[in-house]
């Protein structure tokens, strides 16, 4: 075999997780497969949901038959679609004073959350030069690769306690007051954090804010499940909210992704918002000249299909109630299905306290399933979840919610 000529240095990189689970059971022929790993929303059938109002969205824009639809927009995106994203994160609805306030916001569209926190990570190493950023433990993982590629250095706060499956509030904060310094990026999950399902109630959030606020740290905020969480979009953009209006003389920005909360997955819809301190707006448009500087290098502009159903949802009253019905829907599924798994693996007296299950909120449940538990699942049961054992409610249905449950039993019971 002759040496290969080449002046690359590469080594290969272990592959995406939640892709290889996803397509190895996408080929596994077993009838009674289940797929907890991907992200994505499914009907009680298995079925991808278009949203309905979605899809009088859709119907709606080939009536209009714009000739400009395959046009390029501006660098830093369709324009109309930058106030109704900055508006549904930051929830202006008339208020008194709304003009001055957002002009702290800078807005470019990007391509989707994923794209908004890249973007993100690369203007503030760029610009801000972070000495770490701190991301949760565990966070999703992507979190670590974007940063990664931005070269900012990373470490971690802790997030979940094993022993009891919850929130480990006293952790964080006792690892962020003591090892945090002035200008490092704190990653804060919006709501329904992935991988674990737990989030800080109010009264946390506000210890939080203080926090950054005293320490001068840099809150960057990603939020992927807006309305989807809960099922109301206030509710799901709270703390995001709490901390721009309450502590105005501090800087954030938010990574914001319409893929689940429009089910616009393959359409790459997101936003990327910075905020100014309030005593520093004049600074929101060089801040977006520099965000377009790198969009351009990069991807030009968004894509155009998706923003224009986001668009015509969110400025029509009658389309935008048919969408808050959709968030309901989707989310009533959810907890639906974290009862019936819930109620299932207590009525088998499974071994082990599943609380946590019903207790955590949006579309995963850090189950507490070791990776040796998860692989028998896999490999007995053919149902795939991430080996942290994070699952996907989603994937749950009534028609397969039993067969989980007692696959569950058998794997904790065969290993004790």
């Amino acid at each position: 075999m002759s040496k290969i000529d080449t002046r690359l240095n590469v080594s290969p990189v272990p592959p995406d997780e939640i892709f290889a689970l996803n397509g190895a059971y996408a080929v596994d022929p077993h009838p009674q497969k289940v797929s907890l790993g991907v992200g994505v929303y499914r009907t009680d059938d298995g079925k991808p949901w278009p949203l309905p109002v979605v899809q009088k969205a859709e119907k709606e824009l080939v009536v209009d038959d714009d000739l400009f639809r395959h046009e390029y927009t501006a660098i830093e995106g369709d324009v109309p679609f930058l106030g109704i994203a900055r508006d549904l994160m930051f929830g202006f609805e008339g208020k008194q004073g709304e003009e001055e306030v957002k002009a702290r916001i800078g807005t470019v569209q990007t391509v989707a959350g994923t794209g908004a926190n890249h973007l993100g990570a690369l203007f503030l190493a760029h610009h801000m030069k972070p000495p770490t950023v701190w991301l949760s433990n565990p966070s999703w993982a992507n979190h670590q690769t974007i940063w990664e590629l931005a070269g900012v250095p990373r470490k971690t706060y802790p997030y979940y306690h094993a022993a009891t499956r919850s929130f480990d509030f006293e952790g964080m904060m006792s690892s962020l007051e003591s090892e945090a310094q002035e200008g490092d990026v704190v990653l804060l999950h919006a709501c329904a954090h992935n991988p674990t399902g737990l989030d800080p109630n109010k009264e946390q959030w506000v210890a939080i804010a203080d926090l950054c606020e005293r320490k001068k740290l840099f809150p960057f905020f990603d939020s992927a499940y807006q309305g989807f969480a809960s099922g109301s979009v206030e509710e799901d953009a709270w703390a995001v909210r709490y901390f721009f209006n309450n502590k105005p003389d501090m800087e954030m920005c938010v990574a914001q992704s319409f893929s689940k909360n429009f089910g616009l997955y393959g359409q790459r819809v997101g936003a990327f918002h910075y905020c100014t301190n309030r005593a520093s707006t004049s600074l929101r448009d060089v801040v977006v000249n520099n965000l377009c500087h790198l969009i351009r290098g990069e991807f030009s502009m968004g894509p155009r299909v998706g923003c224009s159903i986001v668009k015509k949802v969110l400025t029509s009253e009658e389309l935008t109630a048919d969408w808050h019905q959709d968030l309901q829907v989707m989310s009533s599924r959810i907890k639906t299905m974290r009862k019936a798994l819930y109620s299932e693996l207590v009525r088998l007296q499974t071994p082990g306290t599943w609380e946590h299950i019903i207790e955590q909120n949006g579309m995963f449940s850090y189950t507490g399933l070791t990776p040796k538990q998860v692989y028998a699942l896999k490999d007995k049961y053919h149902i795939y979840l991430l080996k942290s054992g994070r699952a996907s409610i989603s994937g749950l249905s009534q028609k397969n919610v039993t067969y989980v449950a007692q696959a569950i039993d058998d794997v904790i019971r065969n290993e004790n």
